[in-house]
């Protein structure tokens, strides 16, 4: 079969279109989270009530994935991302004129609604279009596209409400989106090893649940909820502590803080390579280790300490997630786009719960209450990891006797 390999053009068309992919997908979900402290004061809600800007669109991102990841089953992978791509950039322009903050969080709503074509199909059309050997490259580089995209729409938006207010800031992230969109649709190759299949529910449910049997795909499915809920929870709140004492930074200098998300762009595609040589098992756990060590530095009060922690702590997590990524890829040998999604469905879930129940830990014991909350998680997490490489070893046994 005639897979795209890594140094042909198409390689670098599939690139490109998911790298504007994700940068409208992720600038658009996080576009209110450099924005929370604004939310708040304008609407007169507490940051655990502005989080919910961000909650209430993963939440409804997670569901809606389980529902785009099967309709591109029928209808096919670029259709379904593209469609999602020009409707969320429509959106999120008409969010920027709500009235009060109840009229936002139903745009946002409708946004994570929306919003999870691409993610939810992405990583299936990487899994079926991409040359085996050049999948944990291919997935890593696609998470840096993520990361890349999500750094830059937070730090348009911090630095345009600084200046005009958070309303223009939504419309020029809208309209930048809208471009990207464009761009993709024009770049991606068509799919060329995806089968359509009929819009049978039932099988498509079985399908489901045959993946959620599946013990290292559950596996892989919780460290996820446990990373997201992580590295969303700590980047919420890190605004509310940056802008008080000591620090009062202002908000074009904390929305610079997402800068450190260009450490994702390296650490993904490292870490993919490294899993691709070494395996995903021996690397996944370290990797998580990693990320709760960066968590624990940012306890730190001295500013520069409290960077470097963060930059550890995403060094982490853009590792793990581009690790687990690829291997769901691996691991699930039908249905990818499910199998995917549902993956996706925990990640999100985790950004919703960690990111608001982060809140509650904020108000009562500040930044501290937050990083014993993420250590909580990651352990659990790094758990979960030794557990999946345990089942591989043991299957790996197994596969050597035949």
């Amino acid at each position: 079969m005639n897979y795209i390999k890594k140094g042909t053009k198409e390689f670098r068309n599939v690139n490109m279109a998911l790298f504007a992919g994700g940068f409208d997908t992720f600038a658009i979900l996080y576009s209110t989270q450099p924005i929370m402290p604004n939310l708040s004061k304008e609407f007169h809600i507490s940051p655990t009530v502005a989080s919910l800007s961000l909650s209430c669109t993963t939440i409804a991102l997670a569901f809606s994935m389980l529902v785009f990841g099967s309709l591109s089953e029928v209808f096919g992978r670029k259709k379904v991302m593209s469609f999602s791509l020009m409707s969320a950039s429509i959106l999120v322009i008409l969010t920027a004129f709500v009235p009060g903050f109840h009229y936002l969080l139903i745009f946002r709503i409708l946004q994570g609604l929306v919003l999870a074509g691409l993610p939810a199909v992405a990583m299936a059309y990487i899994g079926e279009e991409i040359d085996p050997k050049s999948l944990g490259v291919a997935m890593g580089l696609y998470i840096s596209g993520n990361s890349i995209g999500g750094m830059s729409g937070r730090i348009i938006i911090g630095t345009l409400t600084d200046f005009f207010g958070w309303r223009v800031a939504l419309c020029a992230i809208g309209v930048l989106s809208a471009a990207a969109s464009v761009l993709f649709w024009n770049k991606l190759p068509k799919s060329q090893h995806f089968v359509a299949r009929k819009m049978e529910i039932g099988k498509l449910l079985k399908s489901m649940l045959n993946h959620l049997k599946n013990p290292r795909l559950l596996c892989l499915y919780v460290i996820g909820f446990l990373i997201m809920g992580s590295f969303v929870s700590l980047y919420n709140f890190i605004g509310y502590q940056l802008i008080a004492p000591p620090y009062l930074l202002s908000p074009t200098l904390v929305s610079f803080i997402f800068i450190i998300y260009t450490i994702g762009t390296f650490s993904s595609t490292w870490s993919g390579r490294l899993a691709d040589r070494r395996g995903n098992s021996k690397v996944l756990w370290i990797i998580v280790l990693v990320m709760a060590a960066g968590a624990v530095v940012t306890l730190n009060v001295n500013l520069a300490l409290k960077i470097i922690g963060i930059c550890i702590f995403t060094f982490g997590f853009f590792g793990s997630h581009s690790i687990v990524s690829s291997w769901i890829g691996k691991i699930a040998n039908h249905d990818k786009a499910q199998a995917s999604s549902l993956y996706l469905f925990f990640y999100y879930v985790g950004s919703s719960i960690g990111g608001t129940t982060g809140g509650t830990f904020w108000s009562k014991y500040g930044w501290p209450g937050v990083i014993g909350m993420i250590s909580c998680f990651l352990i659990v997490g790094i758990l979960f990891s030794l557990r999946v490489a345990s089942i591989t070893k043991a299957k790996d046994k197994v596969l050597d006797r035949f």
